[in-house]
């Protein structure tokens, strides 16, 4: 988990990933917050409960300025799975900023908005919990009248609209694209869409599908400066695919000698007492190593169809890479 989060705020940080992310969610795509008006600040700050100091950490969050002046301060919460309490985080992480706007020093100064995207970034099920303080709080129906309710502001990615999940550009809709399709179909086929930020895309992914993988390539798509997702899943095929030769040549090797020892000494004695035992040895020798290459050939297409199936390769694409029958990688 905290790997994840790690990437996501990696990947977030970037000025255009975050104002493309706040423009297709807040404004349906519409340009208003540009990559020059943001400013960094401290996600971290801090609070007095019951006489303690406690400190609280914001995952991305970034000032909105104009003329050097602050328009509204915009976080982002990522969650993989849903919060039940998000609301009484979110008013606590709003309410410190608002803090820190009325203190001495800030007084006399402009106020501004701030404003909490809580994405939601799983796919295995919606958001049930409640979106507002009342959904979790007890209230007396006497009190209701006097709370000040305040709600989050949720975005299930993986269940976006198509229409909104095509407003991304940059390369959140990555991400975007993946979580819909594996809460639609538990299957990823990668869009044409470049990559500028490649590092922490492919860092992202291996966090999200636990594919280590997509992080032992990085160095080899910076060499062929691959730019496209489906670019990247070549690499890692091919990468694959070489890898499964290796293992399944050295396995066919070492049992294609084993059989061909015995076999060899089996037909050898055999051919020894009629021609003599040198000539049968040879002939046993031959013929097993050429059966247990051939064994060994067919137990490579194996594991290498094998190691596809488990990440969630296509069947098809199976089928086309190592020549097997659709039943055959059905049964491994």
């Amino acid at each position: 988990m905290a790997q994840k989060d790690i990437t996501e705020k990696m990947l977030e940080q970037h000025n255009d990933v975050f104002i493309d992310i706040v423009n297709v969610l807040l404004f349906n795509g519409e340009m208003v917050v540009r990559e020059d008006d943001l400013v960094d600040m401290p996600t971290n700050s801090s609070k007095r409960v019951g006489g303690k100091l406690s400190y609280q950490d914001r995952d991305v969050a970034k000032y909105w300025q104009g003329n050097k002046i602050n328009i509204a301060m915009f976080g982002f919460e990522n969650q993989s799975d849903p919060d039940k309490l998000m609301p009484l985080r979110v008013i606590s992480y709003d309410g410190a900023e608002y803090g820190r706007q009325s203190n001495r020093k800030n007084r006399s100064k402009q106020k501004y908005p701030v404003i909490t995207l809580v994405l939601y970034l799983g796919h295995k099920g919606r958001w049930n919990y409640p979106k507002n303080i009342l959904g979790i709080v007890d209230v007396d129906d006497r009190l209701k009248p006097y709370v000040n309710d305040y709600k989050i502001n949720l975005f299930e990615i993986a269940y976006l609209p198509e229409e909104k999940r095509k407003l991304f550009k940059s390369d959140f809709r990555v991400l975007a694209d993946y979580l819909y399709q594996m809460q639609k179909n538990n299957t990823y086929e990668p869009e044409m869409y470049k990559i500028e930020h490649i590092d922490e895309v492919l860092n992202l992914m291996s966090a999200m599908t636990n594919d280590n993988r997509f992080e032992e390539i990085i160095e080899e798509v910076h060499e062929k400066e691959a730019n496209y997702m489906c670019e990247v899943i070549d690499i890692m095929i091919n990468k694959g695919r070489q890898e499964g030769l290796v293992a399944g040549r050295q396995e066919g090797l070492v049992a294609g000698r084993q059989e061909g020892l015995a076999e060899g000494r089996q037909e050898g004695l055999v051919a020894g007492r009629q021609e003599g035992l040198v000539a049968g040895r040879q002939e046993g020798l031959a013929e097993g190593r050429q059966e247990g290459l051939a064994e060994g050939a067919e137990l490579e297409k194996k594991n290498i169809a094998q190691g596809m199936k488990k990440k969630g390769f296509d069947i098809s694409l199976i089928m086309e890479l190592t020549g097997l029958s659709k039943e055959m990688i059905l049964s491994l």
